[in-house]
């Protein structure tokens, strides 16, 4: 491993013109102490990236720009969301430096652990995990629904990490493979351990937030979930096969159940069949769904390199 690698410190940006001025000469001082102390190359960069902020984020970062050789900025046109603004800060990172360390804008996340990350790199990790000691910093109801979707994620067969976060580091090798996915719902606690990469966790403490408030709201975190759960589990598409395979046996039994009564005289003219004729009908269209679901998610998979 090159023992002065050139980092990328990779932040993605949404609305924080309160928390950067505190933040931003933060990332600046640490990084020019890790270069100091020979953790990294002195051509070490850190990334701003802007996911179309309604503010005046855009200004701060250019302005941290000009005071300091070591920040670069990127702008994003639109509002793509958080998952999005940190692929493209990793996709410059991945032109531009040795390895990438990707951390929220709010440094919640302990950013001397950043030092850590380096060290697991350099005994030839490619992807190096940040995961949370505890979670005394949430409010109970955000502890248990987090803790919700891990063990649900898991249980649908997702590879995460539980309590991990955005907090990573990657080398430009795992990055480049990063790049030949073409997922359009971005999930990168998902596609991530799938690489196939060297790995190693790193534990970390998250403090109270500096100035302003989280951005991730109850939506985007519900949204985060199910761009999870649909993208990495094939459980789902199997339970709409099960539940197709389900209807199907009703209906057959549904069917005896009228062979009898017709038998017996004791049918209500119309009823059976049309309910028999939906039962059918909505078991195979759900049973088509399922196989052909699951065609297409294997055939992905095989694409992609993970089967």
């Amino acid at each position: 491993m090159d023992m002065n690698c050139r980092l990328c410190i990779v932040v993605p940006c949404y609305n924080e013109e309160d928390a950067l001025p505190v933040t931003g000469p933060k990332f600046v001082e640490h990084l020019r102490k890790m270069v100091a102390e020979g953790h990294v190359d002195k051509d070490s960069k850190v990334v701003f990236v802007n996911d179309g902020s309604k503010d005046a984020t855009w200004g701060v970062i250019k302005k941290l720009h000009d005071e300091n050789k070591e920040v670069v900025g990127l702008n994003l046109a639109h509002n793509r969301g958080h998952q999005n603004a940190l692929m493209a800060g990793l996709m410059y990172a991945k032109d531009h430096g040795d390895v990438a360390i990707s951390i929220d804008a709010d440094l919640q996340q302990d950013i001397n652990a950043m030092s850590l990350f380096i060290d697991e790199y350099k005994k030839g990790c490619d992807v190096v995990f940040g995961v949370r000691n505890s979670r005394d910093t949430d409010s109970f109801f955000k502890r248990t629904t987090a803790g919700a979707f891990y063990k649900f994620s898991k249980w649908l067969g997702c590879d995460l990490y539980e309590n991990s976060a955005d907090y990573r580091l990657m080398s430009s090798k795992a990055l480049e493979a990063l790049s030949e996915y073409e997922e359009v719902n971005l999930f990168l606690r998902g596609i991530i351990p799938t690489l196939g990469f060297k790995t190693s966790v790193v534990y970390f403490d998250v403090s109270p937030r500096m100035q302003g408030e989280s951005k991730y709201s109850l939506r985007m975190m519900i949204k985060l979930a199910l761009d999870g759960i649909t993208s990495f589990s094939i459980k789902p598409i199997r339970l709409v096969f099960l539940m197709g395979v389900a209807a199907i046996f009703i209906a057959v039994v549904m069917l005896i159940h009228i062979l009898i009564d017709y038998i017996n005289n004791n049918v209500v003219q119309g009823w059976p069949s049309i309910l028999a004729s939906i039962w059918i009908l909505g078991g195979n269209i759900l049973l088509s769904i399922g196989i052909v679901g699951e065609e297409t998610i294997w055939k992905q998979r095989n694409d992609q390199g993970i089967l």
